[in-house]
């Protein structure tokens, strides 16, 4: 069965909500384009629900592939429905159809099927990944928080951050990276709803246990929260006590937390290899509290690609979220 026809409802064709949720937007959306630009599905069944065929799709992600460019939704509307779609399911012995007449202005091609919004690479990314992408060049706020937490409602925190999120935001980076100054706004729009949805997915704060907690940190000078916000929810959700201090945490306001609450591990985040201090993990690593004869000293993971090829005594580098994870709960449960 192809993708476009894939969950068709039993009277042919898909749904509002199913085709909002292939594309990415919120239904609302979808119906706002159908009674103000006209996009509705083209064949009208009997009863209140309206059914959506392969080709009602393709002129909707058209519309999409547009105004992820930048063109108004007016003006992508109008593109959209001159557009020709390519038949769903052509016969074999159909013949070729002449090229349509060129057009004074000729629409941008629309995103191949393997990309998600204004050329996106998520080749291989599971669907939802296209989705929150596509959402996120709209500065679509509603339909992104949905999509965001519909992942990890169904996925688990785990999944949706390795296979949904990390996908999404890698991909995101990119285009920005190779498109000079455009699309900053949407990684930050999207990081920042990424971290809204985490802290509505967690779970209530877990209380201490002693030489339970475990301290979160960036290292000084480094502001990307992101991986350890994931991880402090992940952590929560198991029932692991978290202490998260966030960004750019200074030298002795670090050390202060750790005396403090005598963590049984401390996590510190490096995004780039200017900011990795190893004199500070192996500081951290070496500290110690508690009565004579029974010292301790908490376990040091270095977390982030600014630790990469860079071991530092003393301390544990896990690799990737599930691995952290499993590493900290079970240190947890001793």
């Amino acid at each position: 069965m192809s993708e476009s026809t894939e969950g068709a409802g039993p009277g042919g064709g898909l749904t509002t909500g199913e085709v909002a949720r292939r594309l990415g937007v919120a239904p609302t959306t979808v119906r706002t384009w159908d009674h103000r630009y006209g996009l509705g599905p083209d064949r009208h069944t009997g009863g209140r629900h309206r059914r959506w065929t392969p080709a009602d799709v393709a002129r909707l992600e058209r519309m999409c592939a547009l105004t992820a460019t930048g063109i108004p939704p007016a003006e992508a509307a109008r593109l959209a429905r001159e557009t020709p779609a390519p038949d769903a399911h052509p016969e074999p012995s159909a013949r070729p159809r002449p090229a349509p007449t060129p057009t004074p202005t000729p629409p941008p091609a629309p995103a191949p099927a393997s990309r998600a919004g204004s050329g996106l690479r998520l080749d291989d990314a599971r669907q939802e990944c296209k989705g929150i992408a596509r959402a996120a060049l709209r500065l679509d706020a509603a339909a992104l928080d949905r999509l965001l937490l519909d992942a990890i409602r169904e996925h688990g925190l785990v999944a949706a951050w390795t296979e949904v999120i990390v996908p999404t935001l890698q991909a995101v980076g990119r285009k920005w990276e190779s498109s000079g100054e455009r699309y900053v706004e949407v990684e930050h729009f999207l990081s920042w709803h990424v971290s809204g949805a985490l802290r509505r997915a967690a779970p209530d704060t877990v209380p201490d246990r002693p030489g339970a907690t475990t301290v979160l940190a960036c290292v000084p000078g480094e502001n990307h929260t992101l991986a350890l916000e994931v991880l402090s929810a992940a952590l929560a959700e198991r029932g692991i006590p978290v202490r998260m201090f966030g960004g750019a945490l200074p030298v002795e306001s670090l050390i202060a937390a750790v005396r403090r609450t005598g963590p049984a591990a401390v996590a510190l985040w490096a995004q780039s290899r200017t900011t990795a201090s190893r004199p500070l993990a192996q500081h951290v690593a070496a500290m110690e509290w508690g009565v004579r004869g029974a010292r301790r000293s908490p376990l040091v993971l270095t977390l982030g690609p600014g630790w990469s090829g860079r071991p530092v005594p003393g301390t544990a580098r896990p690799h990737g979220l599930a691995d952290t994870v499993q590493a900290l709960e079970g240190l947890a449960a001793r």
